[in-house]
């Protein structure tokens, strides 16, 4: 019995959770997702912030590679809305099924996968249902971690003037910054916690219990994953088939997860013969 015991110590998986990102990550970049959500949020920005239309490409854009995601970036600096309107107006009109279509490779092996699978996005819990359903993915993981879940108490009912338009007090004018930056001026912090901060990661190891050190975490974000490294996260960039520096493996697409990581499959297939090496020498001994 002692010698089964040290096969069993031998033979533990490396990983024991597979995080994911969603978006440009379960589905490519092709898809044109991205770019449909891009045109939303800054419609978003002309019709319900009132925006100079001139302004409003770039400075969508800085937010976004400065604080994560726009919407953070716009409450940074200073806009007031509701973030479920927000939402409703980016994800609610987007065609998935357009869009996305089932991708049964995936599917499979996913459901082959013998280890714990969970969703970490940026986006809201109804964009990320929406998108995995349209993807034939919504029961192939244990949980999704979204922008619900890091930020339930931070909903506010933006103050409005007689027109409707939320009022715009103190608003730190971003758009002059990125074109003058000044390195005196410190940027205001965003009150939404998410990718790429360290307290969004922090909080989702917490809430999963996982152990970032047996954690393989799949992103299209060289930033987020870089912040996943510094969090003890084993990372992989996917859409590219460069590593990048800071990052541990690369895939050029979701669907060669196998062909990089056959130990997943492998630890599950030793661990059973571990089981019944353990069940049968009991057996006998008994």
């Amino acid at each position: 019995m002692e010698e089964g015991h040290k096969f069993q110590e031998v033979s533990k998986a490396k990983y024991d959770c597979l995080l994911f990102d969603l978006d440009d990550t379960l589905y490519p970049l092709s898809s044109g997702m991205s770019r449909q959500i891009a045109k939303n949020i800054e419609e978003y920005m002309l019709q319900k912030l009132g925006m100079e239309a001139a302004k409003v490409p770039a400075l969508c854009q800085s937010l976004y590679k400065t604080y994560g995601t726009t919407m953070a970036g716009l409450r940074a600096i200073g806009y007031d809305f509701a973030y479920d309107d927000f939402h409703s107006f980016v994800h609610g009109r987007l065609p998935y099924n357009t869009l996305l279509k089932p991708d049964y490779v995936l599917r499979g092996i996913l459901q082959s996968l013998p280890i714990r699978k969970i969703i970490f996005t940026n986006a809201d819990s109804n964009h990320a249902y929406r998108a995995l359903q349209s993807l034939g993915l919504e029961d192939c993981f244990e949980s999704i971690i979204s922008f619900d879940t890091l930020n339930s108490s931070n909903n506010i009912n933006p103050s409005v003037d007689t027109d409707g338009r939320p009022i715009k007090a103190e608003i730190f004018d971003f758009y002059e910054y990125t074109r003058q930056p000044d390195s005196d001026v410190v940027l205001p912090r965003t009150p939404v916690v998410c990718k790429p901060f360290d307290d969004a990661f922090e909080n989702v190891f917490k809430l999963a219990d996982i152990d970032p050190q047996r954690t393989l975490f799949f992103d299209d974000s060289i930033r987020n994953l870089l912040t996943a490294k510094r969090s003890g996260l084993h990372t992989v960039a996917v859409g590219t088939a460069v590593r990048s520096a800071g990052v541990d493996h690369a895939l050029e697409s979701i669907h060669n997860i196998r062909e990089a990581f056959p130990e997943l499959w492998d630890a599950n297939e030793k661990h059973e013969i571990v089981q019944y090496k353990i069940a049968t020498e009991t057996t006998v001994k008994a």
